[in-house]
């Protein structure tokens, strides 16, 4: 599969709409899929056209989070957890960039959407964080973001517990934008964006560089710790054995089919 069908991005009015539509891995981060991801995003960074940038994945899931192949290069040394920058990527963006995660995301996959500046999540799709099911801890940031955007307590039941929760459970709880039911989702994201791209460049570039100063701040200061704690766990035998044993084909952890309604 090509870079061009893996991720589209299109640009239209000022907004660039970046799709990952990795339908056969449901935009689980392969390299493959990491490589095409990095390469739209520079490119929307470099559109001098470009002032908000709208993140979406597929109907029933925005991102399965790191893939069992990547996973397992982590566990037996072949990838640094220090170079995985795909967080960083995002959040260097230089314009807004909105979230419209109208499906499924799980680990990574979810720390990826809440590191844009405006969220917005279905109140019927499922977000979680399954690292501690595959034996490790988190990556890519999660151990500061997730308590940016949930709090602290909501985001330590997540970590530990690797439960998922319905978009519904963080009404009254998240620091996001909007929880809308999923067939809004998108189209509450362009209306943002729309209103957003009315205004000059310039300036959304720089109050951009001013607003995220601290989420990029709080993603380096994770990625120093996570980086070390990943260097632990991944030198134990017994997280190889738990990637190979509970990330099924689907791109997750079977143990974190667990769930909470609430």
């Amino acid at each position: 599969m090509s870079q061009v069908e893996r991720v589209v991005v299109t640009v239209e009015d000022g907004v660039a709409d970046v799709h990952m539509r990795d339908e056969a891995g449901k935009n689980a981060f392969s390299r493959a899929f990491v490589d095409a991801l990095v390469a739209a995003l520079t490119a929307v960074s470099r559109d001098e056209r470009v002032k908000v940038c709208v993140l979406r994945g597929l109907p029933e899931v925005f991102s399965a989070g790191g893939d069992r192949a990547l996973l397992l290069e982590l566990a037996e040394g072949r990838i640094a957890p220090y170079d995985l920058l795909l967080t960083r990527t995002l959040l260097e963006v230089p314009v807004p960039t909105i979230a419209a995660m109208a499906g499924a995301a799980v680990g990574g996959g979810l720390i990826f959407g809440l590191s844009c500046d405006v969220v917005i999540l279905a109140r019927e799709s499922r977000y979680g964080v399954n690292f501690m099911d595959l034996g490790f801890t988190p990556g890519m940031g999660t151990t500061r973001l997730l308590q940016r955007a949930v709090g602290e307590y909501v985001a330590a039941e997540m970590m530990y517990g690797c439960q998922y929760f319905r978009g519904k459970h963080f009404i009254g709880r998240a620091q996001v934008n909007h929880i809308e039911p999923r067939a809004v989702v998108e189209d509450r994201a362009r209306q943002i964006a729309w209103r957003m791209a009315d205004k000059p460049r310039g300036a959304l570039t720089l109050l951009k560089r001013s607003l995220s100063l601290s989420r990029r701040q709080a993603f380096e200061e994770a990625r120093t710790i996570e980086s070390m704690m990943h260097e632990v766990c991944f030198g134990d035998p017994e997280t190889r054995a738990r990637i190979r044993e509970n990330y099924n084909s689907t791109g997750d952890s079977s143990a974190s089919q667990k769930s909470e309604d609430r």
